[in-house]
């Protein structure tokens, strides 16, 4: 009953979606190579990064998704970046700060600590949680994803952001990046309260 009650909401919230941002072809590419892509990441950091950092992969992995969109999502997360493959095997970086906030259409999501950052919305698209952002370095003003370029490509400091977002529980999501634009082949972005 709890789980009818929270998927009717979540279709009651988010019946706007038809309004969605169109998802560029770059970023459409990225996503149609999301389980090539994470299996190649995925072998090539459980053989190569350390025991600790093995684990923490294993961790941020972790539990059955559950409905996308819940109320329980608004809020302040801690949130740490798991990069694999690519210049280095497996990084598994600190926790920093995190916002969700929903609203009619899906989630407005921002990493707001760090070096490196992120800005954009969370929306069901042909039944999955897509993300679409703009990656910034701190001292970058962030811009929408809508505003990109059709061209764009990316840079070291602003980059068009793709990923696939998944809900574990109350306290714990995760936001898997496929082929990101600088440094690695696949990045989790580990949420956890």
């Amino acid at each position: 009953m709890k789980r009818a009650l929270i998927a009717g909401l979540a279709a009651t919230l988010f019946a706007g979606v038809a309004g969605a941002q169109d998802i560029r072809p770059q970023e459409r590419a990225r996503l149609d190579r999301f389980e090539r892509l994470a299996g190649t990441a995925l072998m090539e950091g459980m053989a190569g990064g350390s025991a600790s950092d093995v684990a923490q992969l294993v961790t941020a992995l972790s539990g059955t998704p559950q409905v996308a969109f819940d109320p329980s999502l608004a809020g302040d997360w801690r949130c740490r970046t798991i990069k694999l493959g690519g210049l280095t095997r497996l990084v598994v970086y600190t926790n920093f700060k995190c916002r969700m906030t929903l609203d009619n259409t899906g989630v407005t999501f921002e990493k707001l600590t760090g070096s490196q950052r992120t800005s954009g919305r969370i929306e069901m698209r042909e039944g999955r949680a897509i993300y679409l952002g703009v990656g910034y370095v701190s001292t970058e003003a962030p811009q929408e994803y809508g505003q990109l370029a059709p061209d764009f490509e990316g840079t070291a400091t602003v980059y068009p952001d793709v990923a696939v977002f998944e809900r574990i529980s109350a306290t714990r999501a995760r936001l898997i990046f496929p082929a990101p634009v600088n440094e690695s082949d696949l990045d989790i972005l580990e949420l956890t309260r």
